[in-house]
C-alpha cells in the first residue's frame, strides 16, 4: 500500500512539475524572442468542440498541446470580470441584454450556446475561474481586458498567474505608457498594429524604442501591402511577430480557410515569408499537425 501511495505522489508531483515547466518554457520562448519554433494560440479556446470562452474549451486546448489560449473579458454590472466576447449575452448564451447591465447572479443561471447557437450544459465562467484552471498549464492572452487593467492585475496577483498573461490593445505608445507603465515590468503587453495605416512603420519603431514589446500582433487586409514583408527585418532580435488566421482580411488572405486546402500557402507563407512565430487560429489541432510535421512545434 505504501508503494502505491508513494507512486501516486511521485506521479502527481511529476505532472505538476511538467505543467509549471511547460509554462516556463513558453514564457522563455517569448521573452528570449526565440524564432526556432512557432507558438500556437487557440482563439477563444477550442470553440469548434466546445462553446467559445468556456472552461471546457480551454481545457481541451491545453490537452491538445496549444501554447496560448486567447480569451475575452467583459465586466458585469456588479463588477465581476467574466469570459465573454460580445458586449451582450444574446449570441453566446441563453440570456439577453448587455453584460454591463446585468449582475453575476443573473449570468450564473444562464447556459452557453455553441457555434451553431444551440444551448449546451456549459456555464459562463468568471475570469478568476479561468485563471485558476489554466494556472501552470498554458499562457493566456487576454483581449478587451486592457479596459480593466487594475482589476485584472489584482486577480492575477490573487491567483498567482501574473507570469502567464499577455495583455494586448490598440492604444498608442503614449497611452500605454501613461496607463500601464507600472505593470510593464511584470506583465507582457503586446501592441496591436494595423499595417494598412500610414504611420504603421513609425508606430512599430516607437513601441520598440519606448517599451521593447515581446511581440506585435499585426494585421493587413490585402496581399499587395508590401510592409508585412519588411517587418521581419525590422523586428529581428527585437520582437516576435503574431498573425491571426481567423479570416482573410486579417492576414491578406493567408487564413485558416486557405490553409485547409494549401497549408504552405496559408500558414507556411506567414512563417517563411512574413516571419510569423506566433499564430492565432480557429483550427488549433490542424495548425499543430502542420507545425509538427515541419518540426516547428515542440
Amino acid at each position: 500500500m505504501q508503494k502505491i501511495i508513494l507512486s501516486f505522489i511521485i506521479t502527481l508531483l511529476s505532472t505538476q512539475f511538467y505543467a509549471q515547466n511547460r509554462v516556463s518554457q513558453i514564457r522563455e520562448q517569448l521573452m528570449s524572442r526565440s524564432t526556432n519554433s512557432v507558438l500556437v494560440v487557440a482563439h477563444r479556446g477550442d470553440w469548434r468542440n466546445f462553446p467559445e470562452n468556456s472552461l471546457e474549451g480551454i481545457e481541451n486546448a491545453i490537452k491538445m498541446g496549444v501554447d496560448i489560449v486567447e480569451l475575452d473579458v467583459q465586466r458585469t454590472q456588479d463588477g465581476v470580470l467574466i469570459l465573454m466576447h460580445d458586449e451582450t449575452l444574446n449570441r453566446t448564451t441563453t440570456g439577453k441584454g448587455k453584460v454591463s447591465e446585468v449582475t453575476m447572479d443573473y449570468i450564473s443561471n444562464l447556459y452557453l450556446r455553441n457555434g451553431c447557437a444551440i444551448r449546451t450544459k456549459h456555464k459562463v465562467p468568471t475570469l478568476e475561474e479561468a485563471l485558476l484552471l489554466t494556472k501552470g498549464k498554458i499562457m493566456i492572452n487576454l483581449d478587451k481586458a486592457d479596459r480593466y487593467f487594475d482589476e485584472v492585475y489584482a486577480l492575477l496577483k490573487k491567483t498567482g498567474t501574473v507570469n502567464q498573461v499577455i495583455m494586448k490593445g490598440g492604444k498608442s505608445v503614449e497611452q500605454v505608457k501613461g496607463q500601464y507603465e507600472k505593470y510593464l515590468c511584470e506583465i507582457i503587453y503586446m501592441p496591436i498594429v494595423s499595417l494598412d495605416k500610414l504611420n504603421a512603420e513609425q508606430q512599430i519603431e516607437q513601441f520598440c524604442k519606448d517599451i521593447n514589446p515581446v511581440a506585435f500582433e499585426l494585421l493587413f487586409i490585402k496581399d499587395n501591402n508590401e510592409l508585412p514583408k519588411k517587418i521581419p527585418a525590422m523586428l529581428k532580435g527585437k520582437s516576435l511577430i503574431w498573425y491571426n488566421t481567423l479570416w482573410d482580411t486579417m492576414v491578406g488572405g493567408h487564413d485558416d480557410d486557405l490553409s485547409l486546402s494549401n497549408p504552405d500557402a496559408g500558414y507556411g507563407y506567414l512563417i517563411d515569408k512574413l516571419g510569423a512565430r506566433i499564430i492565432q487560429t480557429d483550427r488549433p489541432a490542424y495548425l499543430l499537425q502542420y507545425l509538427r510535421k515541419r518540426k516547428l512545434h515542440k
